[in-house]
């Protein structure tokens, strides 16, 4: 049986991969995530923290649906490229006004609407080409019967909060976001998505992580507005590609593959809800902690490349963003270890909370020794974690 306009989607293979049309899709998505490093950064205050991080996951919970799409067909043939590639031009544009994201202008394309807009057109394309897909799947057509409902009553506060701006723009953002995730996530406890390549679905996550921190490490190290940063800004990057060297060791040394093979001698009945559970709870709080950790170095890169005094403490909200990003990444870390591997002890609880519990510490230092003393704890917790693992390998 033909699909619309005699054309059928290709089913993705047990053994597919992620292809090189979705490395490309997701490079956009993650200008996407580093374009709010640049709306934090423009004035860094508490509650800019907060609409980042709204932000954030808004735009994260959006590009998980066409992970479990690229898993089910291929991404790079026919209609459902033809369709992603609009989905594409949404999130560029939607990038382009992120860090305008609650600034009303009275001009055509005024940048809360026009987010909003493109975010509905991103989830509208992705449930279009869904169902399209499964006309001949009765289970995946169930499925988006439900998980369509919260995506689609989410998209009236996101409206009306873009419109209405200030204060209501940030209360119904946040009632959209909880209706389309709180929504999809009980819909898909009735109803689960399909897992057909376990390589594609762990790969896919894998390369949107290290694409964020790589694009989080070019956001940071171009803190300096100078063509030629001073020596502190200097040491400050490399302590910055030290800390995002860390972040990478933590996940993909060990961890990434030791997960793929745990989820992977999971019964097939069981399979698509660990992995859901895995990617979905504890894989997307990684991207976010990276992401505030590359605003924290900015911050910090920032101060010593202009005027300000470079003794004068960091301050409560670069330090946030520099030492609660790093414990939103090793405690999410962890989170996602407990839903694969296993085995997590208290010792490793421990040192993923370290960070908070020297933030006090770090907001009151210099910016450079903050970010050194971040460095420092981050080499600690990388050398330790690999130790737990010589452990558990060996016993």
């Amino acid at each position: 049986m033909k699909g619309i306009f005699g054309v059928r989607p290709v089913p993705a293979a047990q053994t597919h991969r992620t292809t090189m049309f979705e490395i490309f899709f997701d490079l956009v998505f993650v200008f996407a995530l580093t374009r709010v490093i640049t709306f934090m950064a423009g004035s860094p205050t508490a509650l800019t923290l907060a609409q980042g991080l709204l932000l954030l996951l808004l735009l994260l919970y959006s590009w998980g649906p066409y992970t479990w799409l690229g898993n089910l067909v291929r991404a790079d043939v026919g209609l459902v490229r033809g369709a992603t590639l609009v989905a594409m031009a949404a999130i560029f544009v939607a990038a382009l006004v992120l860090p305008d994201a609650w600034r009303q202008e009275p001009e055509l394309l005024d940048p809360p609407l026009t987010l909003a807009l493109a975010y509905v057109v991103v989830r509208a394309v992705q449930l279009v080409i869904l169902f399209w897909v499964s006309a001949t799947n009765p289970p995946l057509r169930s499925t988006l019967r439900f998980f369509s409902v919260p995506v689609v009553l989410a998209w009236l506060p996101l409206i009306g909060g873009a419109l209405l701006g200030g204060t209501a723009q940030t209360v119904l953002w946040t009632a959209a976001l909880l209706v389309d995730i709180g929504g999809a996530r009980v819909a898909s406890t009735f109803r689960p998505w399909q897992l057909r390549s376990l390589d594609h679905f762990t790969e896919r996550f894998g390369l949107v992580l290290i694409i964020a921190l790589g694009e989080s490490l070019i956001s940071a190290g171009a803190g300096p507005r100078t063509m030629a940063p001073p020596g502190a800004a200097m040491a400050a990057a490399l302590l910055g590609l030290t800390s995002t060297v860390c972040l990478w060791c933590l996940y993909f040394d060990r961890l990434a593959p030791a997960a793929r093979v745990a989820i992977g001698a999971v019964p097939d009945e069981r399979r698509v809800g660990v992995a859901g559970d895995a990617y979905g709870l504890g894989h997307s709080p990684l991207i976010i902690g990276a992401i505030f950790v590359a605003l924290g170095i900015e911050e910090v890169i920032d101060r010593l490349s202009g005027e300000a005094s470079p003794a004068e403490p960091l301050g409560w909200v670069a330090a946030t963003a520099l030492y609660g990003g790093a414990a939103l990444y090793l405690s999410s870390r962890l989170v996602f270890r407990r839903l694969t591997v296993g085995a997590v002890d208290a010792t490793q609880v421990g040192a993923a909370l370290l960070p908070v519990a020297l933030l006090p510490v770090g907001r009151s230092l210099a910016p450079l020794a903050a970010l050194a003393l971040l460095t420092v704890l981050l080499i600690a917790v990388t050398w330790f974690e690999g130790r737990v693992d010589r452990r558990d390998s060996a016993s």
